[in-house]
Protein backbone atom coordinates (compact mmCIF):
# COMPACT_ATOMS: atom_id res chain seq x y z
CA UNK A 1 0.00 0.00 0.00
CA UNK A 2 2.90 2.36 0.82
CA UNK A 3 4.38 1.58 -2.59
CA UNK A 4 1.17 2.75 -4.34
CA UNK A 5 0.93 5.81 -2.11
CA UNK A 6 4.56 6.87 -2.67
CA UNK A 7 5.08 5.93 -6.31
CA UNK A 8 1.60 5.49 -7.79
CA UNK A 9 1.10 9.03 -9.08
CA UNK A 10 4.50 9.14 -10.79
CA UNK A 11 4.03 5.72 -12.43
CA UNK A 12 0.52 6.73 -13.55
CA UNK A 13 1.87 9.93 -15.11
CA UNK A 14 4.49 7.93 -17.02
CA UNK A 15 1.81 5.48 -18.19
CA UNK A 16 -0.30 8.38 -19.49
CA UNK A 17 2.68 9.43 -21.60
CA UNK A 18 3.85 5.93 -22.58
CA UNK A 19 0.54 4.47 -23.79
CA UNK A 20 -0.13 7.03 -26.56
CA UNK A 21 3.61 7.02 -27.38
CA UNK A 22 3.48 3.24 -27.82
CA UNK A 23 0.64 3.47 -30.34
CA UNK A 24 2.18 6.43 -32.16
CA UNK A 25 5.39 4.39 -32.40
CA UNK A 26 3.41 1.66 -34.18
CA UNK A 27 2.10 4.22 -36.66
CA UNK A 28 5.56 5.74 -37.20
CA UNK A 29 8.03 2.84 -36.71
CA UNK A 30 10.90 4.79 -38.23
CA UNK A 31 10.72 7.11 -35.20
CA UNK A 32 9.68 4.53 -32.60
CA UNK A 33 7.75 4.75 -29.35
CA UNK A 34 10.82 5.37 -27.17
CA UNK A 35 11.74 8.64 -28.90
CA UNK A 36 8.12 9.84 -28.97
CA UNK A 37 7.82 9.02 -25.26
CA UNK A 38 10.91 11.08 -24.38
CA UNK A 39 9.64 14.03 -26.43
CA UNK A 40 6.16 13.94 -24.86
CA UNK A 41 7.77 13.60 -21.43
CA UNK A 42 9.83 16.73 -22.09
CA UNK A 43 6.67 18.63 -23.04
CA UNK A 44 4.95 17.47 -19.83
CA UNK A 45 8.01 18.57 -17.82
CA UNK A 46 7.58 22.12 -19.13
CA UNK A 47 3.96 22.41 -17.95
CA UNK A 48 4.21 20.38 -14.73
CA UNK A 49 4.74 22.95 -11.99
CA UNK A 50 4.44 20.89 -8.79
CA UNK A 51 6.39 17.62 -9.15
CA UNK A 52 6.45 16.62 -5.48
CA UNK A 53 3.82 13.86 -5.59
CA UNK A 54 5.19 12.44 -8.86
CA UNK A 55 8.91 12.48 -8.03
CA UNK A 56 9.35 9.03 -6.42
CA UNK A 57 7.26 7.23 -9.04
CA UNK A 58 9.13 8.90 -11.89
CA UNK A 59 12.46 7.91 -10.34
CA UNK A 60 11.28 4.30 -9.85
CA UNK A 61 10.15 4.13 -13.49
CA UNK A 62 13.35 5.58 -14.90
CA UNK A 63 15.59 3.25 -12.88
CA UNK A 64 13.88 -0.03 -11.95
CA UNK A 65 11.49 -0.44 -14.86
CA UNK A 66 14.35 0.35 -17.23
CA UNK A 67 16.28 -2.58 -15.74
CA UNK A 68 13.24 -4.85 -15.96
CA UNK A 69 12.94 -3.93 -19.64
CA UNK A 70 16.48 -5.12 -20.29
CA UNK A 71 15.87 -8.40 -18.42
CA UNK A 72 12.72 -9.13 -20.42
CA UNK A 73 14.60 -8.31 -23.62
CA UNK A 74 16.52 -11.53 -23.03
CA UNK A 75 13.40 -13.56 -23.86
CA UNK A 76 13.77 -12.39 -27.46
CA UNK A 77 17.16 -14.05 -27.88
CA UNK A 78 17.53 -17.60 -29.16
CA UNK A 79 21.22 -18.24 -28.52
CA UNK A 80 21.24 -21.25 -30.89
CA UNK A 81 20.11 -19.23 -33.91
CA UNK A 82 22.42 -16.38 -32.93
CA UNK A 83 25.47 -18.69 -32.79
CA UNK A 84 24.64 -20.04 -36.25
CA UNK A 85 24.24 -16.61 -37.82
CA UNK A 86 27.08 -15.18 -35.76
CA UNK A 87 29.68 -17.32 -37.51
CA UNK A 88 29.18 -15.25 -40.65
CA UNK A 89 28.58 -11.84 -39.10
CA UNK A 90 30.66 -12.00 -35.89
CA UNK A 91 33.89 -10.53 -37.33
CA UNK A 92 31.91 -7.56 -38.66
CA UNK A 93 30.01 -7.14 -35.39
CA UNK A 94 33.19 -7.18 -33.29
CA UNK A 95 34.98 -4.71 -35.57
CA UNK A 96 32.05 -2.27 -35.80
CA UNK A 97 31.61 -2.30 -32.01
CA UNK A 98 35.34 -1.74 -31.49
CA UNK A 99 35.34 1.08 -34.07
CA UNK A 100 32.50 2.96 -32.37
CA UNK A 101 33.96 2.60 -28.88
CA UNK A 102 37.42 3.74 -30.03
CA UNK A 103 35.97 6.76 -31.87
CA UNK A 104 33.91 7.68 -28.79
CA UNK A 105 36.95 7.38 -26.51
CA UNK A 106 39.19 9.46 -28.77
CA UNK A 107 36.66 12.21 -29.50
CA UNK A 108 35.71 12.43 -25.83
CA UNK A 109 39.23 13.67 -25.14
CA UNK A 110 39.65 15.74 -28.29
CA UNK A 111 36.26 17.48 -28.03
CA UNK A 112 36.11 17.54 -24.22
CA UNK A 113 32.77 15.72 -24.10
CA UNK A 114 31.59 14.57 -20.64
CA UNK A 115 32.54 10.95 -20.02
CA UNK A 116 29.04 9.63 -19.35
CA UNK A 117 27.39 11.11 -22.44
CA UNK A 118 30.33 9.96 -24.61
CA UNK A 119 30.01 6.45 -23.15
CA UNK A 120 26.26 6.32 -23.77
CA UNK A 121 26.57 7.55 -27.37
CA UNK A 122 29.49 5.18 -28.06
CA UNK A 123 27.75 2.14 -26.60
CA UNK A 124 24.38 3.06 -28.13
CA UNK A 125 25.95 3.47 -31.57
CA UNK A 126 27.97 0.28 -31.38
CA UNK A 127 25.48 -2.19 -29.92
CA UNK A 128 21.76 -1.59 -30.09
CA UNK A 129 20.71 1.98 -29.57
CA UNK A 130 18.10 2.49 -26.87
CA UNK A 131 18.45 -0.97 -25.34
CA UNK A 132 22.21 -0.57 -24.87
CA UNK A 133 21.75 2.90 -23.41
CA UNK A 134 19.07 1.49 -21.09
CA UNK A 135 21.48 -1.19 -19.88
CA UNK A 136 24.50 1.09 -19.56
CA UNK A 137 22.90 4.11 -17.87
CA UNK A 138 22.36 2.52 -14.41
CA UNK A 139 25.85 1.01 -14.45
CA UNK A 140 27.66 4.32 -15.02
CA UNK A 141 25.08 6.27 -12.97
CA UNK A 142 24.10 8.52 -15.87
CA UNK A 143 21.37 11.05 -15.14
CA UNK A 144 18.13 11.56 -17.07
CA UNK A 145 19.44 14.43 -19.20
CA UNK A 146 22.45 12.39 -20.32
CA UNK A 147 20.23 9.44 -21.24
CA UNK A 148 17.78 11.68 -23.12
CA UNK A 149 20.63 13.35 -25.01
CA UNK A 150 22.16 10.01 -26.02
CA UNK A 151 18.78 8.62 -27.12
CA UNK A 152 18.15 11.77 -29.19
CA UNK A 153 21.51 11.46 -30.95
CA UNK A 154 20.98 7.77 -31.70
CA UNK A 155 17.45 8.50 -32.95
CA UNK A 156 18.71 11.06 -35.47
CA UNK A 157 21.17 8.65 -37.09
CA UNK A 158 18.69 5.75 -36.91
CA UNK A 159 16.19 7.69 -38.99
CA UNK A 160 18.92 8.79 -41.41
CA UNK A 161 20.10 5.19 -41.89
CA UNK A 162 16.59 3.78 -42.33
CA UNK A 163 15.82 6.36 -45.03
CA UNK A 164 19.14 6.37 -46.90
CA UNK A 165 20.67 2.87 -46.60
CA UNK A 166 18.36 0.95 -49.02
CA UNK A 167 19.00 3.38 -51.90
CA UNK A 168 22.69 3.72 -50.98
CA UNK A 169 23.17 -0.08 -50.92
CA UNK A 170 21.56 -0.45 -54.35
CA UNK A 171 23.83 2.26 -55.78
CA UNK A 172 27.02 0.58 -54.55
CA UNK A 173 26.01 -2.79 -55.98
CA UNK A 174 24.43 -4.96 -53.27
CA UNK A 175 22.72 -8.06 -54.63
CA UNK A 176 19.02 -7.47 -55.25
CA UNK A 177 18.20 -11.19 -55.54
CA UNK A 178 19.26 -12.03 -51.98
CA UNK A 179 18.74 -10.33 -48.63
CA UNK A 180 21.97 -11.61 -47.07
CA UNK A 181 24.30 -8.68 -47.83
CA UNK A 182 21.82 -5.94 -46.96
CA UNK A 183 20.56 -7.90 -43.93
CA UNK A 184 24.10 -8.07 -42.50
CA UNK A 185 24.71 -4.42 -43.41
CA UNK A 186 21.52 -3.25 -41.68
CA UNK A 187 22.12 -5.51 -38.67
CA UNK A 188 25.68 -4.30 -38.12
CA UNK A 189 25.51 -0.63 -39.16
CA UNK A 190 22.12 0.56 -37.86
CA UNK A 191 21.74 1.11 -34.12
CA UNK A 192 18.17 0.54 -33.01
CA UNK A 193 15.99 -2.49 -33.77
CA UNK A 194 13.10 -0.35 -35.04
CA UNK A 195 15.28 1.25 -37.73
CA UNK A 196 16.96 -2.07 -38.58
CA UNK A 197 13.56 -3.61 -39.25
CA UNK A 198 12.39 -0.52 -41.18
CA UNK A 199 15.43 -0.57 -43.50
CA UNK A 200 15.38 -4.36 -43.98
CA UNK A 201 11.64 -4.36 -44.70
CA UNK A 202 12.16 -1.62 -47.29
CA UNK A 203 14.80 -3.74 -49.03
CA UNK A 204 12.47 -6.75 -49.04
CA UNK A 205 9.68 -4.60 -50.50
CA UNK A 206 11.90 -3.02 -53.14
CA UNK A 207 13.03 -6.37 -54.54
CA UNK A 208 10.15 -8.71 -53.57
CA UNK A 209 12.24 -10.86 -51.21
CA UNK A 210 9.45 -11.72 -48.76
CA UNK A 211 11.02 -11.46 -45.30
CA UNK A 212 14.47 -12.86 -46.14
CA UNK A 213 16.33 -9.60 -45.50
CA UNK A 214 14.33 -8.83 -42.38
CA UNK A 215 15.02 -12.27 -40.85
CA UNK A 216 18.74 -11.93 -41.52
CA UNK A 217 18.98 -8.36 -40.24
CA UNK A 218 17.08 -9.02 -37.01
CA UNK A 219 19.16 -12.10 -36.18
CA UNK A 220 22.41 -10.18 -36.75
CA UNK A 221 21.03 -7.34 -34.66
CA UNK A 222 20.16 -9.69 -31.79
CA UNK A 223 23.68 -11.12 -31.98
CA UNK A 224 24.99 -7.57 -31.45
CA UNK A 225 22.71 -7.24 -28.44
CA UNK A 226 24.71 -9.89 -26.58
CA UNK A 227 27.63 -7.44 -26.46
CA UNK A 228 25.66 -5.62 -23.75
CA UNK A 229 26.84 -8.26 -21.27
CA UNK A 230 30.67 -7.90 -21.43
CA UNK A 231 30.57 -4.14 -22.00
CA UNK A 232 28.34 -3.39 -19.00
CA UNK A 233 30.45 -5.65 -16.79
CA UNK A 234 33.64 -3.85 -17.85
CA UNK A 235 32.00 -0.46 -17.32
CA UNK A 236 30.78 -1.54 -13.86
CA UNK A 237 34.30 -2.48 -12.79
CA UNK A 238 35.74 0.76 -14.23
CA UNK A 239 33.08 2.79 -12.41
CA UNK A 240 33.84 1.07 -9.10
CA UNK A 241 37.58 1.63 -9.48
CA UNK A 242 37.00 5.29 -10.28
CA UNK A 243 34.86 5.70 -7.16
CA UNK A 244 37.52 3.99 -5.08
CA UNK A 245 40.21 6.29 -6.51
CA UNK A 246 38.06 9.33 -5.72
CA UNK A 247 37.58 8.05 -2.18
CA UNK A 248 33.82 7.70 -2.68
CA UNK A 249 33.66 3.98 -2.01
CA UNK A 250 35.59 0.78 -1.55
CA UNK A 251 35.55 -1.86 -4.24
CA UNK A 252 32.56 -4.11 -3.63
CA UNK A 253 31.66 -6.53 -6.43
CA UNK A 254 28.16 -7.01 -5.02
CA UNK A 255 27.46 -3.30 -5.22
CA UNK A 256 28.80 -2.68 -8.69
CA UNK A 257 27.79 -5.92 -10.42
CA UNK A 258 24.82 -5.23 -12.76
CA UNK A 259 22.73 -8.24 -11.76
CA UNK A 260 19.97 -7.29 -14.17
CA UNK A 261 22.39 -8.16 -17.02
CA UNK A 262 22.88 -11.59 -15.45
CA UNK A 263 19.10 -12.03 -15.42
CA UNK A 264 19.03 -10.87 -19.05
CA UNK A 265 21.43 -13.70 -19.93
CA UNK A 266 19.40 -16.18 -17.86
CA UNK A 267 16.25 -15.16 -19.77
CA UNK A 268 18.10 -15.82 -23.05
CA UNK A 269 19.18 -19.27 -21.85
CA UNK A 270 15.61 -20.12 -20.76
CA UNK A 271 14.30 -19.09 -24.19
CA UNK A 272 16.95 -21.14 -26.00
CA UNK A 273 16.31 -24.29 -23.93
CA UNK A 274 12.53 -23.99 -24.32
CA UNK A 275 12.69 -23.48 -28.09
CA UNK A 276 15.06 -26.42 -28.44
CA UNK A 277 12.57 -28.60 -26.59
CA UNK A 278 9.67 -27.73 -28.85
CA UNK A 279 8.11 -24.75 -27.11
CA UNK A 280 6.65 -22.33 -29.66
CA UNK A 281 8.35 -18.96 -30.07
CA UNK A 282 4.87 -17.44 -29.84
CA UNK A 283 4.94 -18.16 -26.08
CA UNK A 284 7.65 -15.54 -25.63
CA UNK A 285 6.09 -12.92 -27.92
CA UNK A 286 4.08 -11.19 -25.15
CA UNK A 287 7.19 -10.95 -22.95
CA UNK A 288 9.18 -9.39 -25.78
CA UNK A 289 6.35 -6.92 -26.37
CA UNK A 290 6.26 -6.09 -22.65
CA UNK A 291 10.02 -5.43 -22.66
CA UNK A 292 9.60 -2.92 -25.49
CA UNK A 293 6.71 -1.23 -23.69
CA UNK A 294 8.76 -0.99 -20.48
CA UNK A 295 11.49 0.84 -22.44
CA UNK A 296 8.87 3.29 -23.73
CA UNK A 297 7.55 3.68 -20.16
CA UNK A 298 11.03 4.34 -18.77
CA UNK A 299 11.71 6.87 -21.54
CA UNK A 300 8.56 8.74 -20.47
CA UNK A 301 10.05 9.08 -16.98
CA UNK A 302 13.39 10.19 -18.39
CA UNK A 303 11.65 12.78 -20.58
CA UNK A 304 9.81 14.31 -17.61
CA UNK A 305 13.14 14.75 -15.83
CA UNK A 306 14.81 16.46 -18.78
CA UNK A 307 15.22 20.16 -19.42
CA UNK A 308 14.56 20.43 -23.17
CA UNK A 309 16.08 23.93 -23.44
CA UNK A 310 19.34 22.78 -21.85
CA UNK A 311 19.32 19.65 -24.01
CA UNK A 312 19.15 21.68 -27.22
CA UNK A 313 21.86 24.11 -26.06
CA UNK A 314 24.33 21.36 -25.14
CA UNK A 315 23.55 18.92 -27.97
CA UNK A 316 26.16 19.98 -30.57
CA UNK A 317 29.15 17.92 -29.51
CA UNK A 318 27.20 14.67 -28.83
CA UNK A 319 25.61 14.96 -32.29
CA UNK A 320 29.05 15.28 -33.89
CA UNK A 321 30.27 12.33 -31.83
CA UNK A 322 27.27 10.25 -32.90
CA UNK A 323 27.91 11.21 -36.52
CA UNK A 324 31.54 10.11 -36.32
CA UNK A 325 30.51 6.76 -34.79
CA UNK A 326 27.80 6.35 -37.45
CA UNK A 327 30.20 6.98 -40.36
CA UNK A 328 32.91 4.78 -38.80
CA UNK A 329 30.57 1.83 -38.27
CA UNK A 330 29.10 2.15 -41.78
CA UNK A 331 32.52 2.21 -43.44
CA UNK A 332 33.90 -0.72 -41.42
CA UNK A 333 30.79 -2.83 -42.09
CA UNK A 334 31.02 -2.22 -45.85
CA UNK A 335 34.78 -2.80 -46.07
CA UNK A 336 34.62 -6.07 -44.11
CA UNK A 337 31.69 -7.36 -46.15
CA UNK A 338 33.70 -6.65 -49.30
CA UNK A 339 36.79 -8.39 -47.89
CA UNK A 340 34.72 -11.42 -46.79
CA UNK A 341 33.02 -11.64 -50.19
CA UNK A 342 29.50 -11.04 -48.89
CA UNK A 343 28.89 -8.41 -51.61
Amino acid sequence: MNFVKEKGWGILLCLCIAIPSWYLGKLFPIVGGAVISILLGMVVAQVLKDRSKFEKGIKFTSKKILQWAVILLGFGLNLGVIVKTGKESLPIIVCTIATSLIIAAVLKKVMHIPTKIATLVGVGSSICGGSAIAATAPVIEADEEEVAQAISVIFFYNVLAALVFPTFAKLIGFSTTSGDAFGIFAGTAINDTSSVTAAASTWDSMFLLGSATLDKAVTVKLTRTLAIIPITLVLAIMQAKKQKKDGASTFDLKKIFPFFILYFLLASIITTVCLKNGVSAAVFAPIKTLSKFFIVLAMAAIGTNTDIVKLVKTGGKPILLGGACFVGITCVSLVLQKVLGIW
